[in-house]
């Protein structure tokens, strides 16, 4: 199995589109992330109705990442709704791009 069917593999049990309640809404977009030290990790996003609470489910797993292991180092990232990303699907949004490079400038080319 290859690296991206790995993390596609990982996060995929995370999609289950759910309203929580009236004002909050989730896991509707999954992600996973391999470390530089290859790690995976996962997220999903979570969205509320007054934008207070609002993540992207990669910056959720950046937040798992950084928690779980002070690394501030991705390899890797794909994020995606119910079907494998492909080409540039899977691509961060400008946001999340924004805070990979805020970890770290050496997440420039992930």
């Amino acid at each position: 199995m290859d690296i991206w069917e790995k993390l596609y593999l990982t996060a995929k049990p995370l999609y289950k589109p759910a309203e929580l309640n009236e004002f909050i809404y989730a896991n509707n977009v999954v992600c996973a992330l391999e470390t530089k030290s290859g790690k995976i990790y996962t997220g999903y996003c979570i969205e509320g109705l007054c934008g207070t609470i609002n993540l992207c489910a990669e910056r959720v797993a950046l937040l798992n990442m950084l928690q779980d292991s002070g690394e501030m180092e991705v390899k890797r990232i794909i994020s995606f709704r119910e079907t494998p990303p492909e080409g540039l699907d899977g691509l961060p949004c400008g946001c999340c791009r924004e805070t990979l490079m805020q970890f770290s400038v050496n997440n420039k080319d992930t």
